[in-house]
């Protein structure tokens, strides 16, 4: 299907800013030149100072990118943390030289698109060409604390489009109107605009926001969680054709599996390091409208230890982690972003840089 436009957009000067790509080229699923790996800072789970502690070690450790979580309320209770990712990215990059950082932002009804696009513009104005913005659906937890209501997904989903829209046209053009379903611009104009192309990625989890990434986004984030079942039957078919709708090449989308992963020499000690994160594995939990932590936590806690070793990227020898990463980028990942629940984070960050990172960007560099 051909997305229809969403929005009557007027703006004073124009860019178009789509790929020019040979649309014949069929999608192949080949070995990127560079692999790349993230490190997720969960504000979820650990303090903001903690989280600056670990991206400085993850850029030091061999790391490209360093991923930010924006919730306002967490996953569980239980020593629970909810830093504002907006504000903490700033003091990330300046702590750090040369990993890219982001954070994925539901732009559904806390945020108003706009002000996304005026954050991230002024990092990438202070930080050029290290910064990356991922777009989703997000959960109830951001909008109901705030007495928001929560929406249903197809409207979620239509608010991601629209978000594309207007973010983008805010960084390279001035005094915008913009019409659509959910959003509105009048004269809108960015005075400090990005001086380098943002990448926006997107979270996809199936057809139909596969094909809005493929025809929007840059990226495409796919959860290990569902990987085996979405990402080859549903996600890439979908983005391939969103992406020739829009006249894209969808070779040029970067394609990222995210994976909450728990390591340790101790398979048991591994799996005990999952349970904070055990909601997020309970059925349709991601539609659902619980948003109050304790609920959540009540919840997860019914989660099996079968199910947490089927669905969670357990860890206890360096032969494990690079069998799994190297069946992902033989399926096309070009870049594998870690969400460490680890019992001792430093010791994964330091295990991932100075044995497993090296070995695969050394075994691919030349593919």
């Amino acid at each position: 299907m051909m997305l229809m436009p969403l929005a009557t957009i007027r703006v004073q000067s124009v860019e178009i800013f789509r790929s020019t790509s040979n649309l014949n080229r069929s999608l192949r699923f080949v070995l990127s030149l560079v692999i790349e790996f993230g490190f997720y800072c969960a504000h979820e789970q650990y303090d903001p100072v903690s989280l600056l502690e670990f991206a400085v070690e993850a850029e030091r450790q061999n790391f490209d990118t360093v991923w930010s979580s924006d919730h306002f309320h967490p996953w569980s209770h239980t020593n629970a943390h909810s830093g504002f990712a907006l504000s903490w990215l700033g003091i990330a990059a300046e702590r750090t030289k040369r990993v890219k950082l982001g954070s994925v932002c539901p732009t559904i009804m806390r945020y108003h698109p706009a002000l996304i696009a005026q954050a991230f513009a002024t990092l990438d104005f202070m930080y050029p060409g290290r910064v990356f913005l991922c777009l989703a659906t997000g959960e109830a937890m951001n909008e109901m604390p705030l007495g928001l209501p929560w929406p249903p997904y197809q409207e979620r989903l239509s608010r991601v489009r629209e978000s594309f829209e207007i973010i983008r046209t805010l960084w390279m053009n001035e005094f915008i109107d913009y019409e659509g379903k959910y959003y509105r611009l009048r004269k809108a104009n960015l005075y400090t605009k990005p001086k380098s192309k943002i990448p926006v990625f997107m979270v996809a989890s199936g057809k139909k926001s596969g094909y809005v990434a493929g025809y929007y986004a840059d990226g495409v984030v796919v959860s290990a969680r569902v990987f085996e079942q979405v990402f080859l039957t549903e996600v890439l078919p979908a983005l391939e054709k969103g992406a020739r709708d829009a006249g894209r090449d969808p070779t040029r989308i970067k394609k990222i599996v995210h994976s909450v992963v728990s390591y340790d020499e101790d398979l048991e000690r591994a799996i005990a390091g999952c349970k904070f994160w055990n909601p997020t594995l309970v059925p349709d939990i991601f539609d659902s409208d619980v948003y109050d932590p304790r609920e959540l936590e009540r919840l997860g806690n019914t989660v099996t230890r079968e199910t947490v070793i089927e669905k969670r990227f357990l860890i206890t020898t360096e032969e494990e982690a690079i069998e799994r990463i190297e069946k992902w980028i033989k399926l096309g990942v070009n870049e594998v972003e870690f969400l460490s629940t680890s019992p001792d984070q430093r010791k994964f960050i330091r295990f991932m840089g100075g044995k497993v990172i090296p070995y695969i960007k050394d075994t691919y560099k030349n593919a």
